[in-house]
C-alpha cells in the first residue's frame, strides 16, 4: 500500500516549513504569492491533500456552518441554499443542511451541536431558550433568516436576525388594492407564530385602516399547498361575500390561491378577484402564474447574514436586527389602474438587539 503523503512531505519537496503549507491551504491565511504557488505545485506532484479533520482539530474552528430548514416545498428556499452556499464557499466555509420537519428545530440543533460548526443560520425555523443558552456556552454564533424571535421566548438571550422589511412590503400591496378599487380585501396568513406573517399582516392592515378599510376576510394556509387551498375554498365558499382581492403571506401559497380560483372556483384572475404573493419565486414570472407580488432581496440578505455571522465568529457579541428593502412587483393577477403609491425606503435598516 502507497504510504500516505503528509504536509511534511510537501514541505521538504518546496523547502518551506510545515506551517507555511497549512496557511497555503487556509482561507485567508497570510502567505506569499509564490510560497503559495510552489506549495501547491509540491502538492499536486505528490498528489497531496490536506485533511480539513486535522486541521480542524489545531485550528479548533470547522469551517463548517450549519444550516436548519423547513418549509423545502416553498420554492423561495431553494434559491436561498443555493446563494448562501455559494457566498460561504467563497469565504472557504461549507455548509451542513439539516431539515427540521417543523418550526421547533430543537431536536435538530442537539444534532448539530456535535458537528462542531462554526455558526448556525436558521431559516424559517425559531429556537427555544434552553437550545439558545446551549449554542451561548457552546460559542457558536446563531442568525436567523427570514424570521425574528418573539420577544421574550429566548429567555433574555438576543439573537441576530436578517428580514426584510416584511411591514413595509404588507403596507404596499395594502395601498395597491385599495388604490385600485378593491373593497374586500382578504389576508391568507401562513404560521401564526411565523414573525414574517404576522409584520406582513401589519403592514396590510396599516394602508387599509389609512384607506378607511378593514379585512374583509382572514385565513391561514401554514405556508402549505394544501392548507391554502383549503383556507382559500373556506373564505370564497359563499359567492355573495366573496372577496375581491386576496394578499398571501407567501408566492407557494398564492400559486395555490390561483390554482383553486381558477380550476376548482372558476373564477376569473384579476376580473373577478386580485392576487398577490410575497417573495417573488423564479416560478411568479411563469406565463401561466404572472403573479403581483413583493420581492424579497435574496442576495442581500445573504450578504447581511454572512456579514452577521462572520462578526460573530471573530468574537463580535452584540445581536443585530438587519432589514433589507423589498420592492412590489405588479404582473397580471392585480386590476391595473395607474394610481400613484408612496414608494418604500430603499435602505436597509439595522438595529441592535437588546435584552
Amino acid at each position: 500500500m502507497k504510504a500516505k503523503v503528509t504536509a511534511h512531505d510537501v514541505a521538504r519537496l518546496a523547502e518551506v516549513s510545515q506551517s507555511a503549507v497549512s496557511r497555503a491551504f487556509t482561507p485567508g491565511a497570510s502567505v506569499a504569492p509564490d510560497t503559495r504557488e510552489r506549495i501547491h505545485t509540491a502538492a499536486r506532484q505528490l498528489g497531496y491533500r490536506p485533511n480539513a479533520i486535522a486541521r480542524s482539530l489545531i485550528t479548533r474552528r470547522s469551517r463548517i456552518i450549519g444550516l436548519v430548514m423547513s418549509y423545502l416545498e416553498n420554492q423561495f428556499y431553494p434559491v436561498v441554499i443555493e446563494r448562501l452556499c455559494q457566498a460561504l464557499q467563497q469565504d472557504g466555509y461549507h455548509v451542513l443542511l439539516f431539515i427540521s420537519e417543523t418550526e421547533d428545530a430543537d431536536n435538530v440543533l442537539k444534532d448539530i451541536l456535535q458537528y462542531q460548526v462554526d455558526g448556525i443560520v436558521m431559516a424559517s425555523t425559531t429556537l427555544s431558550s434552553a437550545l439558545a443558552n446551549d449554542c451561548i456556552h457552546a460559542g457558536i454564533p446563531v442568525v436567523l433568516f427570514n424570521r425574528v424571535a418573539q420577544i421574550g421566548t429566548l429567555g433574555g438571550y438576543s439573537t441576530s436576525s436578517v428580514t426584510s422589511q416584511n411591514r413595509d412590503g404588507g403596507r404596499l400591496v395594502g395601498e395597491l388594492l385599495a388604490g385600485n378599487g378593491h373593497r374586500r380585501i382578504a389576508w391568507l396568513a401562513g404560521a401564526e407564530n411565523a414573525s414574517t406573517s404576522r409584520e406582513r399582516e401589519a403592514g396590510l392592515c396599516d394602508a387599509l385602516s389609512a384607506a378607511g378599510l378593514q379585512l374583509h376576510a382572514r385565513g391561514v394556509g401554514h405556508y402549505d399547498f394544501a392548507e391554502a387551498r383549503r383556507a382559500v375554498l373556506a373564505m370564497f365558499r359563499d359567492p355573495a361575500s366573496r372577496p375581491d382581492a386576496l394578499f398571501c403571506a407567501n408566492d407557494h401559497m398564492a400559486i395555490a390561491a390561483l390554482e383553486t380560483l381558477r380550476t376548482e372556483l372558476g373564477m376569473r384572475v384579476p376580473h373577478d378577484v386580485s392576487v398577490v404573493g410575497f417573495d417573488n419565486v423564479p416560478q411568479a414570472a411563469w406565463p401561466s402564474f404572472d403573479l403581483t407580488t413583493v420581492q424579497q432581496n435574496v442576495e442581500q440578505m445573504v450578504d447581511a447574514t454572512r456579514t452577521l455571522l462572520f462578526q460573530q465568529i471573530g468574537g463580535e457579541v452584540m445581536a443585530r436586527s438587519v432589514a433589507v428593502p423589498c420592492v412590489l412587483v405588479e404582473r397580471g393577477t392585480v386590476r391595473a389602474s395607474g394610481v400613484a403609491r408612496r414608494p418604500i425606503q430603499n435602505e436597509t435598516h439595522e438595529t441592535p438587539e437588546t435584552t
